[in-house]
C-alpha cells in the first residue's frame, strides 16, 4: 500500500515509518523538522520504498504534492509541547487543528479516503470516570493542546460523514521508548546529568499517569487499522495500570544509580492544563487481541537507557 506519514521524522512517526517499510509498504514521509530529527529517518532513507518531502502542514501546495498517489494517511504531525501551550496559544490551533483540516482537504482533493490520527487522552480533561472509556462525557477542556486535538477529531468525523472517508482515531496516553524527545523522563534525565544530588519537580509528585511503550503503540494502531471496518473507529491506547510521578522518579534514579533530594514546586498540577490523573479504559482495543508487551516501569527504564546511549537527543533539547 502507498502511505503518507505526516510527522515522519518525529518520535512516534519515525518508529511507525520503520515498521511500515518492514511490512512492505511504499512510504512518503512529510515533515517540517521543527521537532523531528533527520537521524530518526536514517534507516528509512536507505530504502528504495521511502521518499521524504520537506513541508509544513500550513503549506497546502506542499501537502497536495505529498498526497500524490497515496492510498492511506497516517497523520502523525502535531505540536506536542503540551506544557507550553499558553506561551504560544496559536501554535496548537495552527499545527493541530488547521493542519489537520489541510490534510483532510488535500485527501478530499486527491480522492484519498482513509486516515489514522493520533489524538490524546487529554481530551477527557479531568473526567469523573476511571478508567475512562471512549464514550465518557466530555468535561470542560483544560489544555489548549487537548482542545486543538478534539477540534481536529471533530473535523475528521465531519469529513468522514460528508465525503465518505474512513478514520481510525487513537487517544493516546503519553508514549515512551526509543527516539523519545520530550516529556518528564527527558526533563528529569537532563537534570540528573547536571546535578545528581537534587531534582526539581513540577507539582507535588503525586500526579497519576498512564504510559505506553512506542512499539506497543504501533502494534495497536496497525492491528486496529487491519480489523476496523466502520466509518469512524475510535480507540483509547494505554496500559491497564498507572504510576505516580514519584514512582517514575524512583525508577529513573535507580537506573542512573543516584538518590537525589526531591524539591517539589507544589500543587496537584505541574502546569496549566495538566490533568492530575490520566487512566484510560482500553478494553475496546484489547477486544481485538492487542496486549502491551512492556509494563510502565519497563518502558520508563528502556527510555532512560535510550537517552543514555543517545546523548545528542538530550543536548538538542
Amino acid at each position: 500500500m502507498k502511505i503518507l506519514v505526516t510527522g515522519a521524522a518525529g518520535f512516534i512517526g519515525s518508529n511507525l515509518v520503520d515498521r511500515l517499510l518492514a511490512d512492505g509498504h511504499e512510504i512518503t514521509g512529510f515533515d517540517n523538522f521543527s521537532t523531528g530529527q533527520a537521524e530518526f529517518l536514517a534507516a528509512a532513507m536507505r530504502s528504495p520504498h521511502f521518499r521524504l518531502e520537506h513541508g509544513d502542514l500550513l503549506d497546502t501546495d506542499a501537502l497536495d504534492r505529498a498526497m500524490d498517489h497515496a492510498e492511506f494517511v497516517f497523520h502523525m504531525a502535531a505540536n506536542a509541547d503540551v506544557r507550553f501551550g499558553t506561551q504560544h496559544p496559536r501554535r496548537d490551533l495552527e499545527q493541530n487543528t488547521i493542519g489537520t483540516a489541510n490534510v483532510l482537504e488535500a485527501m478530499r482533493a486527491r480522492g484519498v479516503r482513509r486516515i489514522a490520527f493520533p489524538s490524546t487522552g487529554s481530551v477527557y480533561g479531568e473526567p469523573a470516570i476511571f478508567p475512562t472509556p471512549e464514550d465518557a462525557p466530555f468535561p470542560v477542556q483544560t489544555s489548549l493542546y487537548a482542545a486543538s486535538k478534539l477540534a481536529a477529531e471533530a473535523m475528521i468525523e465531519a469529513y468522514c460523514e460528508g465525503f465518505g472517508m474512513q478514520a481510525h482515531i487513537f487517544r493516546f496516553v503519553s508514549i515512551l521508548g526509543e527516539r523519545y524527545t520530550h516529556g518528564h523522563i527527558l526533563d528529569f534525565y537532563k537534570q540528573l546529568r547536571e546535578h545528581s544530588g537534587h531534582l526539581d519537580i513540577l507539582g507535588d509528585g503525586r500526579q497519576r499517569k498512564s504510559y505506553l511503550y512506542v512499539q506497543d503503540c504501533v502494534d495497536a494502531m496497525l492491528l486496529a487499522i487491519e480489523g476496523g471496518a466502520g466509518r469512524l473507529n475510535l480507540y483509547n491506547l494505554g496500559t491497564d495500570e498507572y504510576c505516580t510521578v514519584n514512582d517514575s522518579i524512583g525508577w529513573i534514579a535507580e537506573r542512573l544509580g543516584c538518590a537525589p533530594r526531591l524539591n517539589y514546586a507544589g500543587g496537584e498540577r505541574g502546569w496549566v492544563g495538566d490533568s492530575p490523573f490520566i487512566f484510560l479504559d482500553c478494553s475496546r482495543i484489547r477486544a481485538l487481541g492487542w496486549r502491551p508487551k512492556l509494563s510502565i516501569r519497563e518502558a520508563v527504564v528502556r527510555t532512560v537507557d535510550y537517552l543514555r546511549g543517545n546523548t545528542w537527543v538530550v543536548e538538542r533539547r
